[in-house]
């Protein structure tokens, strides 16, 4: 048993997402979104070096020391996963665990639509991605998407990660999950070994370079379901980077291409509730319609916002629309609502009438969706 682990159960039992390590600072927990420093003792930075390197094998310890930075996964039987990661600076050595229960959530616990997430995922290819600034639950969302087909169809999964988060158990699919460095060097060196693999879904942990995205919209287009994540704010921003990550000369291809195999763009924000015991998910949905693809291809991303708001029969919302849902159910508080919200002029009167009665308005709701992961 490892020093830390014992660090990380008592992380796990305060319901934190993450857990920090640091030269100079005592155990610091994020608890709903909220940083939180331990009353204990300052680490030193040998301490720090000693607790890291105790939970890693030979060759994590070599990669580190020699690319100054490392992602791993580490488990704790009975507990939890932690997706660790070590970085080399001025004072030492850092890490910072994120906390992946063993039980794969649904979409109505994470506070999902699920009938419109069911929909998402009964498509048989195209591309659906997940999107959102770090710490937004994203790697939460594709475990309850990739689960939903894992207990619904028989098909052959196909994931790369870094590190590998969750575990599927065995149920109605063959799942096959690909730890990246560990099983294979690249994402973009998985995903052409996968198209010769018979995979029926491709899971891709994140499509962060111009290779992986190129080859992720290829394989939606030859009849698979690609799943991934990406690190934008929202799905007329996901779609501006896509498309901008290509030379000038293939965009209009590229535009063509995407418009075709976008099925669904889900883009999250997680904000704390306003009784501090959880957070929540607010929500912006884009469903790729016909339309929506005459809209991509035409290269007029600018009207998707409005796009979206007409849509919601199908499903589609926007980030603002659903923080104002979630602050009239009394999930979030105005001055939360205000600091999360794209467009801040609704939600400053709230903001000011809640600051003057001093505290949050409405009653505060069961089952809004309980996120403590990414």
């Amino acid at each position: 048993m490892a020093e830390l682990d014992m660090v990380l159960k008592e992380a796990a039992n305060a319901k934190a997402s993450d857990l920090h390590l640091a030269p100079g600072e005592p155990f610091i927990i994020r608890q709903f979104g909220r940083l939180i420093k331990s009353d204990g003792s300052s680490l030193t930075r040998e301490k720090c070096e000693q607790l890291i390197y105790e939970l890693l094998e030979n060759e994590q310890k070599d990669a580190l020391n020699k690319k100054l930075q490392l992602d791993f996964a580490y488990e704790i039987p009975e507990v939890a996963r932690f997706r660790g990661s070590a970085m080399r600076h001025h004072a030492g050595i850092s890490a910072s665990f994120r906390i992946i229960p063993f039980e794969i959530p649904t979409f109505e616990k994470l506070g999902l639509p699920a009938d419109t997430m069911k929909r998402i995922m009964d498509n048989h290819q195209g591309l659906v991605l997940v999107t959102g600034a770090t710490g937004q639950g994203k790697s939460t969302t594709l475990a309850a998407m990739i689960d939903y087909v894992n207990t619904n169809r028989a098909h052959h999964i196909l994931a790369v990660e870094d590190p590998i988060e969750f575990i599927h158990p065995l149920k109605r699919c063959a799942v096959n999950q690909r730890q990246l460095g560990r099983d294979t060097l690249t994402y973009a060196n998985a995903l052409r070994a996968a198209l010769r693999e018979d995979p029926d879904v491709i899971v891709v942990g994140e499509l962060r370079d111009l290779e992986t995205i190129s080859l992720a919209i290829s394989a939606a287009e030859t009849g698979h379901l690609v799943l991934g994540t990406l690190a934008t704010s929202s799905a007329p921003k996901t779609v501006d980077r896509i498309i901008d990550s290509f030379p000038a000369e293939e965009q209009g291809q590229i535009r063509a291409m995407l418009g075709e195999s976008l099925k669904a763009v889900i883009t999250q924000r997680l904000i704390p509730r306003a009784d501090l015991t959880a957070m929540v998910l607010a929500l912006e949905i884009l469903i790729g319609t016909l339309p929506m693809a005459t809209l991509i291809r035409d290269g007029k991303v600018f009207q998707i916002p409005s796009m979206m708001q007409m849509g919601k029969a199908v499903g589609m919302q926007i980030m603002d629309e659903s923080i104002m849902s979630l602050y009239r159910a009394g999930a979030i508080s105005a001055q939360e609502a205000y600091l999360n919200a794209n467009n801040k002029s609704p939600f400053k009167p709230l903001m000011e009438k809640e600051n003057q009665t001093g505290k949050p308005l409405g009653q505060h709701i069961q089952g809004a969706g309980r996120y403590g992961q990414n």
